[in-house]
C-alpha cells in the first residue's frame, strides 16, 4: 500500500486537540472541549480509515469529511479565542496547523 502523507500530520492536529481538551477540561470548559475534541479528532479518524474504504466513492468521501471536520475545528478554536478561552500565542499555533490540515484539499 502506497505511504499516506497525510497521516502524520492528522496525527499530530488530533494529538494537539487532545492536549486542548485536557486543558480546557482542568479549566471547567466543557462545552467547547467536547465539539472540539470530536472535530479536530475525527479528521485523523477518518485519514486513517481512507486507505481500507469499500470503494472510490468511500475513499474520497472520507477525506471530504476529514475537510469538513477540519472547517468544523477551526470555527471551535475561533469560537473560543474570540471568547478569550485560548491565548493568542496557543491559536496561531493551532492555526497554522490547521492551515496545513486544510491544504489536503489540493491533494483531493
Amino acid at each position: 500500500m502506497k505511504e499516506n502523507k497525510l497521516v502524520e500530520p492528522s496525527m499530530d492536529f488530533s494529538v494537539d486537540m487532545i492536549n486542548l481538551v485536557k486543558f480546557l477540561k482542568a479549566n471547567h470548559e466543557t462545552i467547547l472541549s467536547n465539539q472540539i475534541g470530536r472535530s479536530g479528532t475525527s479528521i485523523d479518524a477518518n485519514i486513517h480509515e481512507a486507505p481500507y474504504a469499500q470503494g472510490t466513492k468511500d475513499f474520497i468521501s472520507k477525506f471530504e469529511i476529514a475537510l469538513q471536520e477540519c472547517s468544523e475545528a477551526e470555527g471551535w478554536l475561533q469560537l473560543l479565542f474570540n471568547a478569550n478561552g485560548m491565548d493568542e500565542e496557543a491559536y496561531k499555533k493551532q492555526m497554522k496547523a490547521r492551515k496545513a490540515v486544510n491544504s489536503w484539499e489540493k491533494i483531493i
